[in-house]
């Protein structure tokens, strides 16, 4: 016994509307989801303001070291020099602390 089938479309068309309106909110849905990681990417915790600001605020700190460091060998060659050299502590007495040696008289001069 033969049957004879016919060929029948067993897909079921769906609206054309319902195809459009789920392409669209998968687009929209795609696109809220990208918006909301750049925001992020951006403003984040993380983000790339976050590095931008800590990168500057690296770079100041880096020159007040190095400010410092110039400081600091400054003052240890000054403190050589008092330790050791009379000529310099004779020449800091004489123009800080305006002190004068017995029999010298100090002349000041005055701007008008």
């Amino acid at each position: 016994m033969r049957r004879n089938f016919s060929k029948r479309n067993t897909k079921r068309s769906k609206p054309k509307s319902i195809t459009v309106f789920q392409k669209q909110f998968f687009q929209g849905l795609v696109f809220l989801i990208g918006l909301s990681l750049v925001i992020i990417f951006v403003f984040g915790d993380h983000g790339l303001l976050k590095l931008y600001k800590i990168k500057n605020e690296r770079k100041l700190i880096q020159n007040k070291i190095a400010n410092l460091r110039a400081e600091r060998e400054t003052l240890k060659n000054e403190k050589n020099k008092i330790e050791n050299d009379l000529n310099y502590i004779e020449k800091i007495a004489r123009e800080k602390y305006k002190m004068v040696k017995p029999g010298e008289k100090i002349f000041k001069v005055i701007d008008n």
